[in-house]
C-alpha cells in the first residue's frame, strides 16, 4: 500500500509535538525494527501496522494519521510496548493518537470501539472494576442491536463465564478518585 503523506509544517510539526507530549515517548528512538508489528495480535487485521503508525509520524505524517484504523482496533496489551529493543511506550502512542482523533473529531473508523470503552469505562467508573451485564447493557444500548447475541447468554451463565451481581471486593472509592483526578487533569489542560 502507498502512503501518502501531506507536508505542512506547522501541522506536521504540532502533530508530533502532542503525540510525544501526551504519550511522554520519544518518537525518535524507534529505528523501525518492526517487532511491535510482528507481536501485534491486531496487526494482521489492520491496514497500517504499529510500526507503520510509528514511520509514519517521524516522516512527518499530519492530521490524515488520526484516521487510521489501528489506533481504534489497538486493544492496548502493550505486547508492542514490551517487544520494542528501545524501550518505546508504542501503546502510548496509540492512546495519545486516539485522545487526538477524539480532540479533532477526526473521522472514526466503522464500528463500535468508542463506545465500547466508553461502556467499559462506565462500569468500573461505578463498581471500581468491570461488571459484564451493566457493560453488554450499555453497549447493547448504544448499538441499539439488544437482542444480538442473546442466545449466548444462558451458556455464559452456566459456564460461569459472567456474573449476574457485581463484583465485591472493589475499591470503588479509588477507581472514582482516579476518574475524579483525570478529569480535573483534562480540563486544566484546556
Amino acid at each position: 500500500m502507498a502512503i501518502t503523506i501531506k507536508k505542512s509544517s506547522k501541522e506536521v510539526e504540532g502533530l508530533i509535538r502532542r503525540v510525544e507530549e501526551i504519550s511522554g515517548v520519544d518518537l525518535n528512538l524507534c529505528y523501525q525494527c518492526k517487532k511491535c508489528t510482528s507481536g501485534c495480535p491486531v496487526a494482521k487485521m489492520t491496514e497500517s501496522p504499529p510500526s507503520e503508525i510509528m514511520r509514519r509520524l517521524l516522516l512527518g505524517a499530519g492530521d490524515e494519521l488520526l484516521g487510521s484504523d489501528i489506533i481504534w482496533a489497538c486493544v492496548s496489551c502493550e505486547t508492542c510496548s514490551a517487544r520494542c529493543p528501545m524501550g518505546i511506550e508504542v501503546a502510548a502512542v496509540m492512546d495519545a493518537l486516539r485522545i487526538l482523533a477524539l480532540e479533532k473529531k477526526a473521522e472514526k473508523q466503522e464500528g463500535n470501539v468508542p463506545l465500547f470503552n466508553r461502556a467499559f469505562l462506565s462500569t468500573v467508573r461505578l463498581f471500581g472494576r468491570t461488571y459484564d451485564i451493566a457493560m453488554i447493557a450499555a453497549y447493547k444500548l448504544g448499538t441499539l442491536k439488544l437482542m444480538n447475541d442473546t442466545e449466548k447468554f444462558p451458556t455464559m451463565l452456566k459456564k460461569r463465564k459472567i456474573a449476574l451481581l457485581p463484583p465485591t471486593g472493589a475499591d470503588r472509592k479509588t477507581a472514582r478518585r482516579i476518574f475524579k483526578k483525570t478529569k480535573q487533569n483534562k480540563a486544566g489542560k484546556e
